[in-house]
This record gives structure tokens, sequence and C-alpha cells, in this order.
């Protein structure tokens, strides 16, 4: 399939998916007990102030004229108003999701690379045969969880040997106004490397938390394909050569053993925005995963609609780079 197809395919997938997540996610918030507006009113409060808040909040109706008012303005990009933020959810996740991204994005770079050298380190090993280590390694990095991993640096760079801030992404005593949520991106663009530290700093705990993990099962898959790899026809004739070990994994190898880990990795991706939500409530990151906590906890309707539908948008363009790289690593799919 080539490119344009993927994407016109993904798309019209994309529409489809998305309905169905906002439809049952609409109704199963309605339907399981709890009143958000029992939660935010005080006591005393009068039952045609209760109405009131329901109808100011589109609460009042039939189940099935809430979802069509809110999907018809949900098209529009107008996700209503946080019942307990009192602001547009649109500019609420507008906030918050450069957090993530940023967060994500460092994850998921490092976990290509430890996961990338725990596999050419290992198939090195492995034709020695000494990768008892490495593969020990590799299972303590794969057993334990993201906020697992999350706790162990709390407790032990954070609270026995403090070397890391424990909670925020920047140090309130900076007082440095941003143009963007992008406080990484933007530091580093204008040359401010004392604050782009600084939210480094911040940065690394749930950074590596999430990292492991991942690392590890781009570690086990990309050393699974090396050894197919390595013993193909073409690496005995680069070995015939006298081309070197090392040569031979990461010039001849390592190209052809890419794809079917990009694929994995895509969808190892996905599970690590998800691992976001419990990392980002352990260090107090002000992201979406922490706002999606908050807002389960106050039962946010409209909040939840708007972090669902967003986690949901993020899985489906992290699928659609997945298979573009694909198409691009794989010649036989790039002129299919």
């Amino acid at each position: 399939m080539t490119a344009v197809g993927v994407v016109l395919n993904r798309t019209v997938t994309a529409a489809i998916t998305l309905f169905g997540v906002a439809a049952v996610v609409f109704f199963l918030l309605r339907i399981v007990p709890g009143d958000p507006i029992a939660m935010m009113i005080g006591p005393a409060a009068s039952p045609s102030d209760i109405a009131a808040l329901r109808v100011h909040y589109g609460l009042d109706g039939p189940l099935s004229l809430q979802f069509l008012i809110w999907l018809k303005s949900a098209l529009v990009g107008d996700f209503g108003i946080s019942i307990t933020r009192h602001q547009s959810v649109l500019s609420i996740l507008g906030d918050h999701l450069p957090a993530t991204i940023e967060l994500a994005f460092c994850a998921l770079a490092l976990a290509i690379l430890l996961g990338g050298a725990v596999a050419v380190l290992g198939t090195l090993a492995g034709r020695r045969h000494g990768s008892v280590v490495i593969d020990a390694v590799n299972g303590v990095f794969l057993a334990l969880p993201d906020f697992i991993w999350a706790l162990i640096f709390v407790l032990a760079f954070g609270v026995a040997i403090p070397l890391f801030p424990l909670t925020g992404r920047i140090d309130p005593s900076l007082d440095i106004p941003f143009r963007t949520n992008f406080l990484l991106i933007e530091s580093l663009v204008t040359g401010r490397f004392t604050v782009a530290g600084n939210v480094l700093a911040h940065m690394v705990m749930p950074t590596v938390a999430l990292a492991l993990p991942l690392a590890a099962v781009i570690g086990r898959v990309l050393r699974q394909a090396l050894n197919e790899a390595m013993v193909q026809d073409y690496i005995l004739l680069a070995r015939i050569k006298g081309m070197s070990e090392p040569r031979l994994i990461l010039s001849e190898a390592l190209r052809n053993a890419i794809g079917p880990t990009l694929a994995l990795t895509g969808v190892q991706a996905t599970f690590l925005i998800g691992g976001t939500v419990v990392v980002e409530r352990i260090f107090a990151y002000p992201g979406i995963g922490n706002l999606a906590i908050e807002a389960v906890i106050n039962r946010d309707f409209p909040l939840i609609q708007g972090l669902v539908l967003m986690f949901g948008l993020i899985f489906i363009l992290i699928n659609i780079g997945v298979d573009l790289a694909v198409v691009a690593v794989n010649p036989k799919l790039r002129h299919g």
C-alpha cells in the first residue's frame, strides 16, 4: 500500500473509531452512578439551583438529545466547559498536552536508544556466548512496569539521594514568560539553556520510568530480528569478504531488522502514552495524564470526553505515522 493509500485508509478508520469512542464514553459516563452537579455544589443548594446548573452544563433532557447536541458542537471544535475548572475543555487540553508530548517524545527517544544498544550488544555477546548479563538486565527492565520504576526513582533520587526535583515541570522561582507551553522546545530554540536544563531536570525521572519497559520490548524484538538476519545468505557473503561482526550488524543486518521492530515500537508507543497517566500523577507532572485522573475523580463529564477523544486521536496519529514509516523503509511496500 502506498503512503497516500495508508493516509486515506487510516483517515476513514479514524473517523469511525473516534465516533464510536465518543458515543461509548458519552453514554457510559451518564449511566454509571454519580452526579457531577451534586459533587460541585454545596449541600445547602436548592433544587432550583441544581436544576439551573444541569441546564447550564447540558445535563438535562434525554441522553440521545444530549449526545447529538454535544456531537454537533464537537465537530466544530467546541467540547464544552469543564465543570470543575470552568474553562473551555479545548483550552485546558491545549495547556496540558504540550507537557505530555515533550515527556512522551523524550521517553520514546530514550527507549529507542537503550533498546537499540541492548539489541546490538546482546547480538554481539550472543555470537560469543556471553549474553547472560544483558538478558538479565533486559528481563528486569521488562518485568517492572513504568509506575514501579517511578516509585523506585522517587525513593532513590528524590528522597534518599535528592538529585532531581520530585514534582512539577519547572522551578516556581524561575519567573520566565513563555509564548507556548512547549517549555523544553521553546527554551532550547530561544537559547535559554539554563531554563532548558531546569525543565530537563524535572523530566529525568518520569522520562526514564516510562522509557525502561519500552526499551526492554524494543531490545528483545530487535535482537530477535537481528539474529534472524545474521543467518541470511547476504550476511554469510559479507562475512566471507572479511567484514567484522560489528560492521555486519550495524551496516547490514540492522537495516533489515528495523521493519518489524518499527511496527511493534509504534504499538508500544501508544501504551507509553497511556502510561503517562499514572507516572504524571506520581510526579505531579502537569500533563494530560495527570489531568485525566483529576477529571475522573471529579466526574467532569466534558473534560473526560475531551481527554478520551484526545487520547484516541493521539493513538490514531501514532499508528498512521508508524504505517508511513514502515512503507518508507520497506521498498516492496513503497513501490507496491
